[in-house]
C-alpha cells in the first residue's frame, strides 16, 4: 500500500482474465516439466524402430535437460528485453514444430536434433511463465497463490510425464508422446495474444553477447557432471568437466559485475531476500532429486514393479503435493511469519528422509508416504521461495529473476542426485559381499543381471544381498538428505526473518502501463 497524490492506493487484483490466462500459462509449464520424464517408456520402442547407437540413445535423453539448463538465462534475458509474450509465443511455436518433427522422426539423429529444438523451446516457455505470472498478479496474496499453482503443476508434471508416455506407447507408437504436445501449443498460441499482457524492461540496455556462451560454458559442463558422477563415480572426465564450469561461471560473474549492460543485473542481488530464496530454492531442488534418484530404483529393481506400476505408484504422493503450496501461502497471507513456514517446509521434508531412511526391503507403503511427506514440504518451501525472490526482483527484471531460479533449480537437482547416489553407491558397495562379481558389486541393475545367470539359491542369495544393500545406501543417504534440509531449515530461520514483501502500487507511469497492457502498444 502507498500513498499517492494524498490518496492511500492499493494494488490493482487480479480478475478473471488473469485467472484464465494463468490457466493457459499451466499448459507450457506442465508439458515442458513432463518432457524431462516423458521418454522412460518411449525408448525400448525407438531404440527397436531408429536403432539408435548407446550413445545416440543417451544424447536422445540428455540432450533436452542439457540445452534447456544451458538457455535458461539466456532466455530469461532475452525476454526482458524483446517482450516476454512474445518470447513465450516464438517458443510454443518452436516446441510445436519441434514436437512434430521428433514423433516422425526417421533417424537417430533427426530426434536428437528435434530433442535439442525442443530444450530450446523450453527454456524460452519456463521463465517466461513465471515472469508473467510476476506482471499479472501485483496482489501479494493472489501472486503468491497463482505461484503456489505454478510451483504444484511444475512438479506433478515430472511425474506425470513417465505414467502418460507408458499409456500412450500402450496403445499408439512411441511419436504419440510428442503429438500430445501439439494441441496445447496451438490453444497457447491461439489465447495468448489475447488474454496475456506483454511486458518488458522499458530501458533494457545493449544485450551482451559475450555473455551467452559463457553462461553456457558455465552450466552444461557443471550439470554434466554432476548427472554422471552418481552412476560412474568419481570419474576424472566428470570431476573436470565441474572444474571447467566452475572456472566458467567465475569468468561469467566477473563478465556480470564489469560490462556496463550484463546479461544478469548484479542489481538483483542486492534485492531484499532475492539471495536467500534463491540459495534455499537450490536446497530444496537438492532434496527433491536426490530422493528420486533411489525411489525410482527401489520401486522397480527392489519391489520388482514394472515401469508403468512404478510410474502409476508414484503418482500418490502427488496428492499431498496438490495442497501443500495453496495451504503454506493461507498460512503467511493470515499472518504466519514466511521464514518459519519455509523452515516448516523444510522439517517436513526432512521427516519425508526420514521415514524413507526406515524402509526395509519390502516397504511399498512407507516409501510412498516418505515420498509424498518430503515433496509436500518441498513444494511448500518452493512456492513461497519463488514467490519471495520474485516480488523482491524490479519487475522490468522478472525473466531474469525467473531464469536464475530455474537455473538454481537444476544445479541443485544435479546436485542432490550426485551428491546423495554418491552416498548410497558407496555404502552399496560396501555392503556387497567381497565374493560378489564385479558387476554385481557396482550397481543393483548389475547385480540382477548377474543373479539372473546363475543357477538356483546363488542368484536367489545374490539378488537378496544386492536388494539389501541397496536398501541400506538408500537408507545412509536419506539420514544425509535429512541432516541437509534441516541445516536448511535453519538458515532459513535465520535468514529471511523480518523480510517483508512490501504491496505494490499502482502503476504509475503512462509508458510502464501501456508496456504491461494486453496489446503492448
Amino acid at each position: 500500500m502507498r500513498t499517492v497524490s494524498g490518496m492511500t492506493t492499493n494494488p490493482p487484483r487480479a480478475g478473471r482474465r488473469e485467472w484464465t490466462a494463468l490457466s493457459v500459462l499451466m499448459l507450457p509449464l506442465l508439458l515442458v516439466s513432463m518432457d524431462v520424464s516423458v521418454l522412460y517408456f518411449a525408448i525400448p520402442e525407438i531404440s527397436a524402430d531408429l536403432e539408435p547407437s548407446g550413445t545416440q540413445q543417451l544424447w536422445i535423453f540428455d540432450i533436452y535437460g542439457f540445452v534447456l539448463a544451458g538457455l535458461l538465462m539466456t532466455m530469461g534475458a532475452v525476454g526482458d528485453r524483446v517482450g516476454r509474450r512474445r518470447l513465450l509465443l516464438v517458443g510454443a511455436a518452436a516446441f510445436g514444430a519441434a514436437s512434430l518433427l521428433a514423433a516422425y522422426a526417421h533417424s537417430a539423429e533427426t530426434l536428437i536434433a528435434a530433442r535439442a529444438v525442443l530444450g530450446v523451446g523450453g527454456a524460452t516457455l519456463m521463465p517466461s511463465t513465471m515472469a508473467l505470472v510476476r506482471t499479472m498478479f501485483t496482489d501479494p496474496a493472489q501472486r503468491a497463490k497463482a505461484i503456489g499453482l505454478w510451483s504444484g503443476v511444475m512438479t506433478a508434471g515430472i511425474a506425470l510425464g513417465s505414467v502418460m508416455s507408458g499409456v500412450l506407447v500402450e496403445h499408439f507408437w512411441w511419436g504419440s508422446v510428442f503429438l500430445v504436445n501439439l494441441p496445447a501449443m496451438a490453444l497457447l498460441l491461439a489465447l495468448g495474444p489475447v488474454l496475456l499482457p506483454e511486458s518488458k524492461n522499458p530501458s533494457p540496455g545493449r544485450f551482451d553477447l559475450l555473455s551467452v556462451p559463457l553462461s553456457m560454458a558455465a552450466v552444461l559442463p557443471v550439470v554434466y557432471g554432476l548427472k554422471e558422477l552418481p552412476s560412474e563415480g568419481w570419474n576424472v572426465r566428470y570431476v573436470m568437466a565441474i572444474t571447467v564450469g566452475l572456472l566458467f561461471a567465475a569468468l561469467f560473474v566477473h563478465r556480470q559485475r564489469t560490462t556496463a549492460s550484463p546479461m544478469i543485473p548484479p542489481a538483483l542481488f542486492r534485492g531484499h531476500g532475492f539471495s536467500p530464496a534463491l540459495v534455499l530454492n537450490t536446497v530444496s531442488a537438492f532434496g527433491m532429486m536426490g530422493s528420486a534418484f533411489f525411489t525410482t530404483q527401489y520401486l522397480q529393481s527392489v519391489l520388482g514393479k514394472s515401469a508403468l506400476e512404478a510410474a502409476l505408484w508414484s503418482l500418490l504422493p502427488s496428492v499431498l503435493i496438490g495442497a501443500a503450496a495453496p495451504a503454506a501461502a493461507l498460512l503467511v497471507q493470515r499472518g504466519a511469519e514466511r521464514a518459519y513456514v519455509v523452515t516448516a517446509g523444510f522439517v517436513i521434508a526432512a521427516c519425508g528422509y526420514g521415514l524413507l531412511a526406515l524402509a526395509g526391503t519390502d516397504s511399498l507403503w512407507p516409501v510412498l508416504a516418505a515420498c509424498g511427506v518430503m515433496a509436500s514440504g518441498i513444494v511448500i518451501v518452493m512456492s513461497l521461495l519463488t514467490d519471495l525472490a520474485l516480488s523482491s526482483a524490479p519487475v522490468e527484471q522478472a525473466g531474469s529473476a525467473s531464469s536464475l531460479l530455474e537455473t538454481g533449480t537444476e544445479f541443485g537437482g544435479a546436485l542432490g542426485m550426485a551428491a546423495l547416489g554418491s552416498i548410497g553407491t558407496a555404502v552399496y558397495r560396501h555392503q556387497m559381499p567381497d565374493a560378489a562379481p564385479a558387476a554385481a558389486r557396482e550397481t543393483l541393475g548389475g547385480a540382477l543381471t548377474v543373479a539372473a545367470e546363475l543357477p538356483g539359491r546363488a542368484g536367489d542369495a545374490l539378488a537378496a544381498a544386492a536388494r539389501e544393500a541397496f536398501t541400506s545406501g538408500m537408507q545412509g543417504a536419506a539420514v544425509a538428505g535429512a541432516v541437509v534440509l534441516l541445516g536448511a531449515g535453519g538458515l532459513a530461520a535465520m535468514g529471511l526473518r523480518h523480510i517483508r514483501i512490501r504491496p505494490e502500487a499502482p502503476t504509475e507511469n503512462a509508458g510502464q502501463a501501456d508496456a504491461l497492457s494486453p496489446s503492448g502498444v
